[in-house]
């Protein structure tokens, strides 16, 4: 694969030191194929259903056409050999620069379920499961947050996995798991009773015990489905258990890929809220003029600008770290935590550009703002991810 420096498409605003041109021009057209996916066919659905509060059954037909599913995973997929990290990443930006929503419905199936089940099974479970999931025949999710736990989980999880013969009962709850209300094979972790180490168990669709409720009355991330699920001596086969996780040091090794997608994610929603934001200011007229004539509004463009470069300049060293192989827990903490704090200055920043018309479901930015809170906050909040990075640079534990 060649790359080149000459754009094959519109470069974004966002990108104003065109970062896309470190992408091999083959990987580039796979991003440029998403953007129009996103524009053409995505984006013209998203406001009505952020507003009703309803995820739009079509997104799965959609995707399932555009084979964007399963790229990161030698194999699976349509594009066989597993795309870079430096894509990965960039189709999570590029899905958030629409909408967060629906790039989170994508990340958690393509990224935590079907990496879940990529890292953490044995060749057969990949190939039981990575195929269908990769066409999008089937749809993943992933259920680790609890309803009494947060931050703790690695320690504090209250779910139970008992083994009786070469069956599993799993007993307890989760909550905010997206997806899991029509999922079809969810990801579920649980503490074994007998040595008190995590494990993974993919739980199918239908089976008994398994009681997924939708949460309503959220005011960010409408279109996903959340659920909270109560288990009751849901009984899962050992064939079912991820038989490469035998403690939460495995899990960790999923949270680490999947929480840099998460910066990714927050760097599409830095840069979709923008660029609203730098064309708002090109048509808005006020004294006569367009707004973006304005010191104090160029103050506030250039400032969100400055926060997108930066970001994108670390997420893409990120990748070549991921693709080197040398990749570290408190590398993807220091992005999420930066990235993440560096996005709610942005959305509030281009929120602000907006006057009152910011907050019109109309004008997206509303939307933007409202989804940025779900991103900091989840995937580790930035007070944790701060002692990670804190730990290794100083080899002193803050941990309480």
């Amino acid at each position: 694969m060649t790359t080149t420096m000459e754009p094959l498409g519109d470069q974004l605003a966002a990108d104003f030191y065109a970062y896309e041109t470190l992408l091999p021009d083959e990987e580039r057209k796979i991003l440029l194929k998403a953007r129009a996916l996103m524009r053409d066919e995505i984006k013209p659905l998203v406001n009505a259903n952020w507003a009703k509060g309803e995820f739009p059954r079509e997104l799965v037909g959609i995707f399932r056409d555009s084979g964007l599913a399963g790229l990161p995973y030698e194999g699976y997929g349509e594009h066989r050999p597993a795309v870079s990290n430096l894509l990965s990443g960039m189709l999570a930006m590029e899905l958030s620069r629409t909408d967060a929503s629906v790039a989170t419905f994508f990340g958690v199936h393509n990224g935590l379920a079907m990496y879940s089940v990529h890292s953490g099974g044995d060749q057969e479970q990949r190939d039981r499961w990575l195929p269908e999931m990769a066409a999008m025949d089937k749809i993943g999710a992933f259920a680790m947050t609890e309803p009494l736990g947060g931050s703790d989980v690695a320690g504090g999880m209250r779910t139970t996995a008992e083994r009786e013969g070469d069956t599993w009962v799993l007993n307890g709850a989760k909550k905010w798991i997206g997806n899991a209300t029509f999922a079809d094979y969810v990801v579920v972790w649980a503490r074994d009773v007998d040595d008190n180490h995590v494990k993974g168990f993919v739980v199918e669709k239908g089976t008994p015990g398994f009681d997924p409720a939708k949460i309503e009355g959220k005011i960010a991330f409408r279109i996903v489905e959340n659920a909270e699920i109560t288990l009751t001596d849901v009984r899962v086969p050992e064939a079912n258990r991820l038989q490469n996780i035998n403690s939460f040091r495995d899990v960790a090794e999923i949270l680490r890929a999947t929480r840099s997608g998460v910066a990714w994610q927050a760097l599409g929603v830095m840069a979709g809220a923008y660029e609203l934001a730098l064309d708002y200011a090109r048509e808005r007229r006020q004294f006569g003029r367009p707004i973006g004539g304005f010191q104090l509004v160029q103050d506030l463009l250039v400032k969100s600008l400055g926060n997108i470069t930066a970001s994108w300049g670390m997420l893409a060293q990120l990748a070549r770290l991921q693709d080197a192989g040398v990749f570290r827990d408190e590398h993807s903490a220091l992005a999420k935590a930066f990235v993440t704090a560096r996005m709610r200055e942005v959305v509030a920043w281009s929120r602000e550009i907006f006057g009152g018309n910011g907050i019109l479901l109309d004008h997206d930015i509303a939307r933007f703002f409202a989804d940025a809170e779900a991103i900091y906050s989840f995937e580790g909040t930035r007070e944790m991810n701060t002692l990670i990075v804190g730990k290794a640079i100083t080899g002193r534990s803050a941990f309480v």
